[in-house]
Order: C-alpha cells, then sequence, then structure tokens
C-alpha cells in the first residue's frame, strides 16, 4: 500500500490507493460454482478494478486470503495508507465481527461487494456483519460490481 502525500481522496492525491479485499475461498472464482460466480477468475477481477481505479486517478493494492487475521490486519495497515477500501468478505460476511470492528476502525470510504445477490440464495446468507460499517454495499451484478464500487469511491471522495 503506497501511502498518500496529501490528504488520501483528494484529488490532486495522484497516488491515493484502494484496497481491494478478498476474502476466503474467492481464490477460485473461476473454477467454483460457475453458475453462481461466473467464469471470471479473481486475476481478471483484480485487472479490471485496477483499470477502472486508474480511470479515476486511483491505485490498487489487492490481497486474497483464506485467513481473518490476515484480511484484519491488511484493513489496519490501511488506515494510514489508503482512501478507501473494496472488501468480498465472502463467507466472511456472515461471522466475521474482526473484520467489522477493523472496517469500523477505518475512517476512509468503504464498499462491501458480492459477485451474487446473498439476498436471493439460502437464508443464512442474508445477514452481513460487515454491511453496518460499509459506506454502502454493491450485490448480484458480478464483476460489474467492482467497476461500480470504484465510481462511487470516485464520486465519495470528489475525485
Amino acid at each position: 500500500m503506497r501511502a498518500s502525500t496529501a490528504e488520501p481522496g483528494r484529488q490532486n492525491d495522484p497516488v491515493a490507493t484502494i484496497l481491494l479485499l478478498h476474502g476466503p475461498n474467492l481464490n477460485l472464482l473461476g473454477q467454483r460454482e460457475p453458475e453462481i460466480y461466473g467464469t471470471t477468475t479473481l486475476a481478471d477481477h483484480v485487472a479490471a478494478t485496477r483499470a477502472a481505479a486508474a480511470e479515476h486517478g486511483f491505485a490498487v493494492e489487492d490481497l486474497q486470503s483464506n485467513h481473518e487475521g490476515e484480511l484484519v490486519d491488511a484493513i489496519h495497515r490501511a488506515r494510514d495508507a489508503c482512501a478507501a477500501i473494496i472488501i468480498n468478505p465472502g463467507a466472511f460476511t456472515h461471522s466475521s465481527w474482526a473484520i467489522h470492528d477493523a472496517l469500523a476502525a477505518f475512517d476512509g470510504v468503504k464498499v462491501e461487494v458480492h459477485l451474487s445477490n446473498p439476498n436471493a440464495r439460502e437464508a443464512w446468507r442474508h445477514t452481513s456483519v460487515v454491511s453496518p460499517v460499509a459506506t454502502g454495499t454493491i450485490v448480484g451484478f458480478g464483476g460489474t460490481g467492482y467497476r461500480l464500487a470504484v465510481t462511487a469511491i470516485a464520486e465519495k471522495l470528489g475525485a
């Protein structure tokens, strides 16, 4: 994550960074349940997010982890280095109070993204412990959700 030289997210800050986080099993995108998540790989989603961010003058740092603490540590590091976070927490969406608390301590824009619409799936997927601390949530639009998240961040930050 690159530290900004000016206030994070300001138009005059050429290195404002978005942290892109992916939770458990998302490393299997393109292979796992393509009827739900599509055939696009994680690397493809990251590349598309980078391209969208570059159009708005943002850099992107990304991390996928199957380990909750690694995601929490990345969120903590972002507090001094990033203007915004886009997070697809995967299964941690429904259970990780640690990620909830870490995001609550991050003052920048936070966008929760899900490729599928959890509310249209099994009942246990209907609750997100991340949503209450997110600036906004984008669900059900597949990979387009990442581009929408970048656009929302740019508008929130006035970039």
